[in-house]
């Protein structure tokens, strides 16, 4: 006999926005978990094997409801996935506090399990590695940390770095000096702090050398005492990099390193220096190395599709010159 469960959104307000437009988001739910569904009142009727399941999707999306979130597909999504695995009432966790507020007023939360468990690990630890792929908001919540940090004077400077590797074009080859050959690819760090502390501030900070963006060469020789320093894209990172660059740690200072290890454009047969310093450093204490994976994309629902489709890929790839290795 198949499972029947409810959940009761109470008002008919907090029923039309986990219902969604048209009830696409209960559509969704009844079409991911295999459920037939209906309204009785407020409440929410599933039957079907996974009927508790759905029932639990529901609660989870009422708590986002009363947070006032919005309910959009990816984290609809999301909810369905932590429900699947036993864990629906850790999305209510996962809203609880605000990472930062932007220019704007708006304030900064976690989207998934792994996001609050990388923002509590950057609270916690002087360095802090956060790996994952695109869309998980490795480089934004950092940003939005060091700002946090700043704010908060914790810190006296904010300094966000990242590896100036060559992708298809040659950096000779364009136009204007070295920072105006560079800016591109820090861009998304400029962006991410000019939404923070909005364009005035930002500039003015930047003036008087509050906030520092620079390419990772250029942080050879120095100690960096009494700021926020992240370094972006860590997976173009060689040996000697990383190494030059945990090295340059001074007092009162915090380190957040991200990078995604499937995305390294170093040379054939460059070992990244990220991956080796998660490798050796993992286990050390004041330390935390923080993985994040295509549950934690807070892009387009379709991102989280594609990494998958890529890890799946890249897994055979591996399989496959593991075989080739024991026919040899």
């Amino acid at each position: 006999m198949a499972k029947t469960a409810a959940a009761d959104a109470g008002t008919l307000d907090r029923l039309g926005r986990v219902l969604g437009v048209f009830d696409e988001n209960l559509n969704t739910i009844a079409r991911e978990l295999g459920l037939a569904a209906r309204v009785e009142g407020t409440k929410i009727v599933f039957e079907g094997e996974n009927a508790d399941t759905g029932a639990a999707v529901v609660e989870s999306l009422l708590s986002t409801a009363e947070a006032g979130e919005e309910i959009d597909k990816s984290r609809l999504l999301y909810c369905i996935e932590l429900a699947r695995e036993g864990r629906a009432s850790d999305i209510g966790e996962v809203m609880k506090g605000v990472v930062a507020v932007s220019s704007r007023g708006k304030p900064v939360k976690c989207k998934t399990v792994g996001q609050k468990n990388y923002v509590e690990a950057i609270g916690k630890n002087t360095i802090t590695f956060g790996v994952g792929p695109a869309g998980t908001g490795k480089t934004y919540l950092a940003v939005c940390r060091a700002v946090a940090a700043y704010k908060g004077k914790e810190v006296e400077k904010i300094i966000l770095t990242r590896p100036a590797v060559e992708a298809g074009e040659k950096l000779g080859f364009l136009p204007g000096d070295l920072q105006t050959k560079v800016d591109p690819y820090l861009r998304p760090l400029y962006d991410a702090l000019q939404e923070m502390f909005g364009l005035e501030t930002y500039q003015k900070l930047m003036e008087k050398g509050a906030i520092e963006v620079a390419p990772l060469a250029y942080m050879r020789g120095r100690t960096l005492s009494d700021a926020f320093v992240i370094l972006d894209e860590a997976q173009n990172a060689t040996r000697e990099q990383m190494k030059m660059f945990l090295t340059r740690l001074g007092d009162g200072s915090k380190m957040v390193v991200t990078g995604d290890l499937t995305q390294t454009d170093l040379p054939e047969g460059k070992t990244s220096g990220l991956k080796q310093a998660v490798e050796l450093l993992k286990g050390v204490e004041d330390i935390a190395v923080c993985t994040l994976t295509e549950k934690d994309v807070v892009r387009h629902p379709l991102v989280m599709k594609i990494v998958r489709a890529y890890e799946r890929d890249e897994a055979k790839r591996e399989e496959n010159k593991r075989k080739k290795g024991e026919k040899k």
